[in-house]
Protein backbone atom coordinates (compact mmCIF):
# COMPACT_ATOMS: atom_id res chain seq x y z
CA UNK A 1 0.00 0.00 0.00
CA UNK A 2 1.30 3.49 -0.87
CA UNK A 3 2.58 5.55 2.05
CA UNK A 4 2.55 8.99 0.41
CA UNK A 5 0.96 11.89 2.36
CA UNK A 6 -1.43 12.48 -0.55
CA UNK A 7 -2.58 8.85 -0.83
CA UNK A 8 -6.36 8.48 -0.37
CA UNK A 9 -7.94 5.22 0.71
CA UNK A 10 -10.71 4.30 -1.81
CA UNK A 11 -14.28 3.93 -0.54
CA UNK A 12 -14.97 0.55 1.04
CA UNK A 13 -17.35 -0.65 -1.72
CA UNK A 14 -14.72 0.33 -4.32
CA UNK A 15 -12.04 -1.65 -2.44
CA UNK A 16 -14.37 -4.67 -2.28
CA UNK A 17 -15.06 -4.41 -6.02
CA UNK A 18 -18.80 -3.86 -5.49
CA UNK A 19 -19.27 -0.33 -6.87
CA UNK A 20 -17.82 1.61 -9.76
CA UNK A 21 -18.34 5.17 -8.49
CA UNK A 22 -17.50 6.87 -11.81
CA UNK A 23 -20.14 4.80 -13.59
CA UNK A 24 -22.62 5.39 -10.75
CA UNK A 25 -22.13 9.17 -10.91
CA UNK A 26 -22.89 9.19 -14.65
CA UNK A 27 -26.14 7.31 -14.00
CA UNK A 28 -27.13 9.65 -11.17
CA UNK A 29 -26.56 12.75 -13.33
CA UNK A 30 -29.54 11.71 -15.47
CA UNK A 31 -31.77 12.34 -12.39
CA UNK A 32 -33.96 9.44 -13.52
CA UNK A 33 -34.79 6.32 -11.51
CA UNK A 34 -32.40 3.42 -12.18
CA UNK A 35 -33.48 0.00 -13.39
CA UNK A 36 -30.99 -2.02 -11.36
CA UNK A 37 -30.39 -5.62 -12.47
CA UNK A 38 -28.37 -7.99 -10.29
CA UNK A 39 -27.85 -11.74 -10.41
CA UNK A 40 -27.03 -14.33 -7.77
CA UNK A 41 -26.05 -17.97 -8.27
CA UNK A 42 -29.68 -19.06 -8.75
CA UNK A 43 -31.79 -15.96 -9.23
CA UNK A 44 -32.17 -12.65 -11.00
CA UNK A 45 -33.31 -9.49 -9.20
CA UNK A 46 -34.61 -6.28 -10.78
CA UNK A 47 -35.33 -3.07 -8.86
CA UNK A 48 -36.34 0.49 -9.63
CA UNK A 49 -34.17 2.67 -7.39
CA UNK A 50 -34.27 6.41 -6.82
CA UNK A 51 -31.27 8.33 -5.50
CA UNK A 52 -31.66 10.04 -2.13
CA UNK A 53 -28.99 11.90 -0.17
CA UNK A 54 -29.81 9.73 2.87
CA UNK A 55 -29.44 6.56 0.79
CA UNK A 56 -30.96 5.01 -2.32
CA UNK A 57 -34.70 4.28 -2.11
CA UNK A 58 -36.09 1.10 -3.66
CA UNK A 59 -39.43 1.98 -5.24
CA UNK A 60 -40.31 -1.43 -6.65
CA UNK A 61 -38.59 -4.80 -6.73
CA UNK A 62 -38.99 -8.19 -8.45
CA UNK A 63 -37.18 -11.40 -7.52
CA UNK A 64 -37.28 -14.38 -9.90
CA UNK A 65 -38.78 -16.47 -7.06
CA UNK A 66 -41.96 -14.45 -7.58
CA UNK A 67 -42.37 -16.15 -10.96
CA UNK A 68 -42.60 -19.52 -9.18
CA UNK A 69 -44.82 -18.49 -6.26
CA UNK A 70 -47.28 -16.28 -8.12
CA UNK A 71 -47.27 -17.39 -11.76
CA UNK A 72 -46.36 -21.09 -11.61
CA UNK A 73 -43.02 -20.83 -13.43
CA UNK A 74 -41.41 -24.29 -13.58
CA UNK A 75 -38.19 -23.46 -15.43
CA UNK A 76 -34.81 -22.24 -14.25
CA UNK A 77 -34.98 -18.92 -12.35
CA UNK A 78 -31.89 -17.44 -13.98
CA UNK A 79 -32.11 -18.35 -17.66
CA UNK A 80 -32.99 -15.92 -20.46
CA UNK A 81 -36.76 -16.67 -20.50
CA UNK A 82 -36.95 -16.11 -16.70
CA UNK A 83 -34.94 -12.89 -17.02
CA UNK A 84 -37.33 -11.59 -19.68
CA UNK A 85 -40.34 -12.36 -17.45
CA UNK A 86 -38.69 -10.58 -14.49
CA UNK A 87 -38.16 -7.57 -16.76
CA UNK A 88 -41.77 -7.65 -17.95
CA UNK A 89 -42.96 -7.79 -14.35
CA UNK A 90 -40.72 -4.92 -13.13
CA UNK A 91 -41.84 -2.84 -16.12
CA UNK A 92 -45.53 -3.30 -15.33
CA UNK A 93 -45.01 -2.70 -11.60
CA UNK A 94 -43.08 0.51 -12.32
CA UNK A 95 -45.82 1.81 -14.64
CA UNK A 96 -48.44 0.96 -12.01
CA UNK A 97 -46.83 3.34 -9.50
CA UNK A 98 -46.32 6.07 -12.10
CA UNK A 99 -42.71 5.49 -13.13
CA UNK A 100 -42.57 5.76 -16.93
CA UNK A 101 -38.83 5.99 -17.60
CA UNK A 102 -35.55 4.81 -16.13
CA UNK A 103 -31.88 4.24 -16.97
CA UNK A 104 -30.32 0.77 -16.92
CA UNK A 105 -27.82 0.05 -14.14
CA UNK A 106 -26.03 -3.29 -14.59
CA UNK A 107 -23.36 -2.56 -11.98
CA UNK A 108 -20.23 -4.65 -12.51
CA UNK A 109 -21.93 -7.28 -14.70
CA UNK A 110 -20.13 -7.44 -18.08
CA UNK A 111 -22.30 -6.03 -20.90
CA UNK A 112 -22.65 -9.02 -23.24
CA UNK A 113 -24.83 -8.63 -26.32
CA UNK A 114 -27.89 -10.86 -25.98
CA UNK A 115 -27.11 -11.60 -22.31
CA UNK A 116 -29.48 -12.10 -19.41
CA UNK A 117 -29.23 -8.49 -18.24
CA UNK A 118 -30.50 -7.34 -21.63
CA UNK A 119 -33.29 -9.93 -21.53
CA UNK A 120 -34.51 -8.15 -18.37
CA UNK A 121 -34.26 -4.82 -20.22
CA UNK A 122 -36.21 -6.24 -23.18
CA UNK A 123 -39.00 -7.35 -20.83
CA UNK A 124 -39.17 -3.93 -19.16
CA UNK A 125 -39.25 -2.14 -22.54
CA UNK A 126 -41.97 -4.51 -23.83
CA UNK A 127 -44.01 -3.67 -20.71
CA UNK A 128 -43.87 0.00 -21.73
CA UNK A 129 -41.04 1.37 -19.58
CA UNK A 130 -38.90 3.89 -21.46
CA UNK A 131 -35.21 3.01 -21.06
CA UNK A 132 -32.50 4.33 -23.44
CA UNK A 133 -31.11 1.37 -25.41
CA UNK A 134 -30.20 -0.06 -28.80
CA UNK A 135 -32.32 -2.95 -30.08
CA UNK A 136 -29.15 -4.73 -31.24
CA UNK A 137 -28.23 -5.71 -27.66
CA UNK A 138 -31.42 -7.71 -27.05
CA UNK A 139 -31.47 -11.52 -27.22
CA UNK A 140 -33.56 -12.69 -30.19
CA UNK A 141 -37.11 -14.02 -29.77
CA UNK A 142 -35.84 -17.59 -30.26
CA UNK A 143 -33.76 -17.36 -27.07
CA UNK A 144 -36.28 -15.27 -25.12
CA UNK A 145 -38.92 -17.99 -25.55
CA UNK A 146 -36.40 -20.68 -24.55
CA UNK A 147 -36.48 -22.47 -27.89
CA UNK A 148 -32.70 -22.98 -27.72
CA UNK A 149 -33.18 -24.86 -24.42
CA UNK A 150 -35.97 -27.00 -25.89
CA UNK A 151 -33.79 -27.82 -28.92
CA UNK A 152 -30.86 -28.79 -26.67
CA UNK A 153 -33.14 -31.10 -24.65
CA UNK A 154 -34.27 -32.72 -27.89
CA UNK A 155 -30.65 -33.34 -28.93
CA UNK A 156 -29.88 -34.96 -25.56
CA UNK A 157 -32.89 -37.31 -25.85
CA UNK A 158 -32.64 -39.82 -22.94
CA UNK A 159 -29.85 -37.86 -21.23
CA UNK A 160 -32.17 -34.85 -20.95
CA UNK A 161 -33.67 -36.29 -17.74
CA UNK A 162 -30.28 -36.10 -16.06
CA UNK A 163 -29.33 -32.66 -17.42
CA UNK A 164 -32.75 -31.11 -16.77
CA UNK A 165 -33.63 -33.04 -13.59
CA UNK A 166 -34.97 -29.91 -11.82
CA UNK A 167 -37.36 -29.24 -14.72
CA UNK A 168 -38.70 -32.79 -14.59
CA UNK A 169 -39.04 -32.62 -10.77
CA UNK A 170 -41.36 -29.64 -11.22
CA UNK A 171 -43.33 -31.46 -13.91
CA UNK A 172 -41.98 -29.62 -16.95
CA UNK A 173 -40.44 -31.31 -19.96
CA UNK A 174 -37.78 -28.85 -21.21
CA UNK A 175 -39.06 -29.45 -24.75
CA UNK A 176 -42.27 -27.67 -23.66
CA UNK A 177 -40.46 -24.62 -22.26
CA UNK A 178 -41.48 -22.19 -25.08
CA UNK A 179 -45.16 -23.08 -24.59
CA UNK A 180 -44.81 -22.76 -20.80
CA UNK A 181 -43.06 -19.39 -21.26
CA UNK A 182 -45.98 -18.11 -23.37
CA UNK A 183 -48.47 -19.23 -20.70
CA UNK A 184 -46.63 -17.47 -17.85
CA UNK A 185 -46.10 -14.34 -19.97
CA UNK A 186 -49.82 -14.24 -20.72
CA UNK A 187 -50.66 -14.53 -16.99
CA UNK A 188 -48.47 -11.50 -16.25
CA UNK A 189 -49.98 -9.49 -19.12
CA UNK A 190 -53.52 -10.39 -17.99
CA UNK A 191 -52.81 -9.28 -14.42
CA UNK A 192 -51.51 -5.90 -15.54
CA UNK A 193 -53.94 -5.37 -18.42
CA UNK A 194 -54.58 -1.66 -18.86
CA UNK A 195 -51.44 -0.55 -16.97
CA UNK A 196 -49.40 -0.01 -20.16
CA UNK A 197 -51.98 2.32 -21.69
CA UNK A 198 -52.84 4.18 -18.49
Amino acid sequence: MAKSAIYRVPFRRRREGKTNYRKRLKLLLSEKPRLVVRKSNKHIIAQIIKFDTKGDRTLVSVHSNELIKKYGWKGNTKNIPACYLVGLLIGFKALKIGIKEAVLDIGLIPATKGGRVFAVLKGAVDAGLKVPHSDEIFPDEYRIRGEHIAKYAEILKENAKQRFSLYFEKGLNPKDLPKHFDEVKQKIIEEYRGVKNA
